[in-house]
């Protein structure tokens, strides 16, 4: 079945990359996508309190309005999260505004939060069953008031996630990633949690905020200190890079967002970095460049206690995860860990 879901992914290659995205949305909703086995016990995991059945999640942009987060866990996924979604419905900025990459198993995405708005997406995850699911939220690009954009986001969303991202860190929206200096994230930081503090307590989950790999010195110390000082479970390492690194591939100057194997080392870096800076107040998840239970792998020993991964499924399609575990299942037993939890930080 695996490889007939990978022969899907490659026919889908004919098609223009968003045309493609939203073949296999179609697909997956109309039920056609992979059915995983049962998770190797030692797989079995927490992220801030989260029983997850393995650390290996969907990360945000494939999954944009919360429609097929059922399908994709049960792919195999551990968790998957939503988004990004914003207060207002919006287009996003002009196509074409996703690339393949071929050559160089990477995307370059310049889609600028298109999503259908808070509604909608809402009412979709009220009706979620079981599993692991997040929601991820940012601010409209035409929004007088950025903050309070994300303040609507989480009091919106209360209830219905199983955990809140605050995303700062995408390239694609004007002025977004200054929200990441230490002024501007005290206050962003200082506003959500307060108005988290003010919402019931039965809706209480950990929320995480999440950064670029292109940080400057003292920028990872100085988020950490504020996602400490304000309570944050953890950060999400990393959001797409402006960076360019010698890439081969025709669309390789396109301006967005790079994703996928380039971004692999950079962000598997950025992590260690916010390890030795989080100093155990936090917890860490990695994402960027993860195609293989190798670089999951990398990324546990680096600090995360669970990875993301979503430019790969854009070249191996959804049944990639079920390699991944294995591959993780066989290195963690190689090297003599009996669990997950073991191997974070293990460098």
């Amino acid at each position: 079945m695996n490889d007939l879901h990978g022969l899907a992914t490659r026919a889908l290659h004919v098609l223009d990359p968003e045309d493609a995205h939203t073949a296999a949305l179609a697909g997956l909703k109309l039920g056609l996508g992979p059915r995983a086995p049962a998770d190797d016990a030692i797989l079995a995991t927490e992220l801030a309190g989260l029983k997850l059945p393995n650390p290996i999640g969907l990360a945000p942009g494939f999954d944009k309005n919360a429609e097929v987060f059922g399908p994709m866990l049960r792919a195999g996924f551990g968790f998957v999260e939503c988004g990004t979604v914003t207060p207002k419905p919006q287009a996003g900025n002009p196509r074409p505004r996703l690339f393949r990459l071929t050559e160089d198993r990477a995307v370059i995405n310049r889609m600028g939060f298109n999503n259908e708005g808070l509604e909608p997406y809402a009412a979709r995850l009220a009706r979620r069953g079981p599993g692991v699911v997040g929601a991820n939220f940012g601010a409209n690009k035409d929004s007088d008031d950025r903050i309070a954009d994300y303040v609507a986001g989480l009091t919106r969303l209360w209830g219905l996630a199983s955990y809140f991202t605050i995303n700062i860190s995408s390239p694609n929206t004007p002025g977004l990633r200054a929200l990441q200096t230490k002024a501007a994230l005290d206050e962003l930081l200082g506003r959500v949690m307060e108005a988290a503090a003010a919402l019931p307590a039965a809706g209480r989950a950990p929320t995480f905020l999440k950064v670029a790999p292109d940080l400057e010195d003292g920028e990872v110390e100085a988020i950490s200190d504020t996602v400490a000082t304000h309570g944050l479970a953890g950060v999400i390492v990393s959001n797409t890079t402006i960076g360019r690194p010698a890439l081969r591939s025709p669309h390789r100057d396109e301006a967005g967002g790079l994703s996928g194997a380039p971004l692999t080392v950079l962000s598997t870096q950025m992590l260690a970095r916010f390890r030795d800076a989080a100093a155990g107040r936090f917890v860490l998840v990695g994402a960027g460049g993860v195609a293989s239970g190798a670089d999951a792998y990398a990324k546990l020993r680096a600090g995360a206690a669970a990875v993301q991964l979503y430019s790969a499924l854009a070249y191996e399609g959804p049944g990639l995860v079920v390699r991944i575990k294995r591959e993780l299942a066989e290195r963690l037993r190689a090297d003599g860990f009996r669990t997950v939890s073991e191997a974070i930080g293990a460098r």
